[in-house]
């Protein structure tokens, strides 16, 4: 059984005080810039039961966003787009990147799947992406 090799990887740390201060400072504008569609859905639902839970979810997307663009080489330029770029979990609750607009096309061109985790603790997220090469090494 052959698997792909590691084409890139990426990390990020954050303080959550840091994303709370931009959401005081811009609301919903700053989350609408960030979030993808469905990740915004959540942090409402999240947001709305607990505030720090909210931001606790805003503050890990964004750090998979860094990741992921160190990961994938581009940084946040197109195209690159935050709200590109989702984390979505998965039923069983892993997290899964979930691509669109013209990254999907620019990272299937590229890349193979992507793997992100991501952690908070106190006032720190984390995130760590590693991206995989488009076709299996022999």
């Amino acid at each position: 059984m052959s698997s792909a090799a590691i084409a890139g990887i990426g990390t990020d740390i954050i303080y959550i005080s840091r994303i709370r201060a931009a959401y005081e400072r811009f609301g919903l504008r700053f989350v609408q810039r960030i979030l993808g569609p469905q990740e915004q859905q959540v942090f409402a639902r999240r947001h709305q039961r607990d505030p720090e839970r909210g931001m606790r979810y805003l503050a890990t997307r964004f750090a998979a966003k860094e990741a992921f663009s160190k990961a994938v080489g581009l940084g946040m330029r197109m195209p690159m787009a935050w709200s590109r770029m989702q984390v979505l979990n998965a039923p069983s609750g892993k997290p899964q990147v979930v691509l669109a607009g013209t990254l999907q096309p620019w990272y299937d061109q590229r890349f193979g799947t992507a793997h992100v985790t991501l952690t908070d603790e106190s006032d720190l997220v984390m995130a760590f992406v590693i991206v995989e090469t488009l076709t299996p090494t022999a």
